[in-house]
C-alpha cells in the first residue's frame, strides 16, 4: 500500500506483531487522514485490538513502521505517544472506580494544542449530559454506559488530536449507541480524528469515512464505508 506521509495523521506500514511466538498482524498497513473516521472491520481474534496496542505502545511490533504526525512512534512507551497527541480508548475502560467522575476527568487533563479548543469539564457535560448528572458519583456507581462516556471525556481531557476506539458500542444500549454516536459525529466536526474497530456494521456505517477490513492479521480490504458492499462484508465479517 503506497503512503505518502504528509498527507496523513497516522500510517502503519508493514507492522508484524508477535506474542511471544504467535505472530498476530502480518506486514498491517493502513493510513489515515486528518480529520476523518475510519473503522477497523473483523471477526474476533483477527488483531483489531492487537494493532491499536501496538499503535499505542502497548506491545512492540518486531517489525514495521508506525508514525504519528510524521514521527516514528514504533515502539515508544505510551506516555510519550499520549503527550503527542494521541488518545486511547480500552474496550475494558478502566476508569477509576474510586474517584468522582469529576475527579476522573481532573486526572486526564493535559495543557490545550494549538488550533484546537481545549477540552473542559464544562464543555464535555454538553457532549456528555448524562455524565453532568453523576458528576459527583464515584466511578464504580454509574452505569456501563456512563462508563463509557466517562473514558472518552477522560481521554478527551488530554486534548488528542486523535482518538482510537477500541470497541465502543459494545454491551451499551440502543439509546447509548445513539448518544455515542452523535458524539463521535461532534468529534469529527471539532477536527479530531477518530479511528475505531467494531463488531456493529449499522454503527460504523452511521459514523464512519473509511472501512479496513482485518483478517488474519492484515488488511484485506479498504474502501470508503459507502463503497462497503454486502458481498464483502458477507465474505469477511459473517459467522
Amino acid at each position: 500500500m503506497e503512503m505518502r506521509e504528509n498527507q496523513h495523521i497516522l500510517t502503519l506500514s508493514n507492522v508484524n506483531t508477535f506474542y511471544g511466538k504467535a505472530q498476530i498482524l502480518f506486514d498491517m498497513s493502513l493510513a489515515m487522514s486528518p480529520g476523518e473516521a475510519a473503522v477497523l472491520l473483523g471477526r474476533n481474534g483477527v488483531g483489531k485490538s492487537t494493532t491499536f496496542k501496538s499503535i499505542i505502545g502497548f506491545v512492540v511490533p518486531k517489525s514495521g513502521e508506525i508514525r504519528f504526525k510524521g514521527h516514528d512512534i514504533t515502539g515508544l512507551p505510551p506516555y510519550k505517544i499520549c503527550s503527542m497527541g494521541l488518545g486511547y480508548v480500552p474496550e475494558d475502560r478502566r476508569i477509576f472506580t474510586g474517584l468522582t467522575v469529576m475527579e476522573n476527568l481532573e486526572v486526564g487533563r493535559r495543557p490545550p494544542r494549538e488550533r484546537f479548543e481545549p477540552w473542559t469539564p464544562q464543555r464535555l457535560f454538553e457532549l456528555f449530559p448524562n455524565l453532568a448528572a453523576v458528576s459527583k458519583h464515584l466511578g464504580g456507581q454509574i452505569s456501563g454506559g456512563e462508563q463509557q462516556m466517562l473514558t472518552i471525556a477522560r481521554t478527551l481531557m488530554g486534548n488528542p488530536e486523535m482518538i482510537i476506539l477500541d470497541e465502543p458500542s459494545e454491551g451499551l444500549a440502543p439509546v447509548i449507541v445513539d448518544q455515542l454516536a452523535n458524539t463521535i459525529k461532534n468529534l469529527k466536526d471539532n477536527n479530531v480524528t477518530v479511528l475505531l474497530a467494531e463488531q456493529n456494521l449499522n454503527f460504523a456505517r452511521r459514523i464512519c469515512d473509511r472501512a479496513f477490513i482485518v483478517d488474519h492479521g492484515r488488511v484485506c480490504h479498504e474502501s470508503t464505508i459507502t463503497d462497503l458492499t454486502d458481498d464483502v462484508c458477507e465474505m469477511y465479517l459473517a459467522v
